[in-house]
């Protein structure tokens, strides 16, 4: 869905998309980097028409890093919105969950690289904003308040 966002000085369509904040053992977070990119987000992608955000993040989990997500065991983080990586011009809207994953993920279909970051900076890879500045502080404060 692309609807207009105003953020004061400019215009531009905005990108609907879902998210997921995957945490290890360790507690660290999984990133991951598209293929011919260089900036690493949140695992997570665009949903179909109709579809709802948690089926559209367990599917494209699935289909990207191969791993099986309980919708019924998901937290919100909240919804954020941020100028886009990938899509120049752009402003991406996510609706951001904390999930747990069955299985080990790998990087498939268009992700050419996964990692695992700290939750708090300095990460030590380049993030995008939205996972850097809304999404993992969001999910910082979330593990802080249980």
């Amino acid at each position: 869905m692309t609807s207009v966002s105003t953020d004061g000085q400019h215009a531009a369509a905005t990108i609907d998309i879902v998210a997921a904040v995957v945490f290890d053992p360790d507690g660290r977070v999984l990133v991951v980097r598209k293929q011919g990119s260089d900036t690493f987000i949140q695992p997570g992608g665009k949903p179909e028409p109709g579809e709802a955000p948690l089926v559209a993040l367990a599917r494209e989990l699935q289909e990207e890093l191969g791993v099986t997500v309980d919708p019924a065991n998901a937290v919100p983080l909240g919804r954020f919105d941020a100028w886009a990586v990938h899509e120049a011009g752009h402003r991406v809207r996510a609706h951001a969950y904390l999930v747990t994953v069955i299985g080990m993920p790998r990087a498939q279909a268009e992700i050419a690289e996964l990692a695992w970051v700290p939750l708090h900076p300095p990460h030590g890879l380049r993030l995008a904003p939205l996972s850097a500045d809304h999404i993992l502080p969001a999910a910082a404060n979330a593990v802080a308040a249980t």
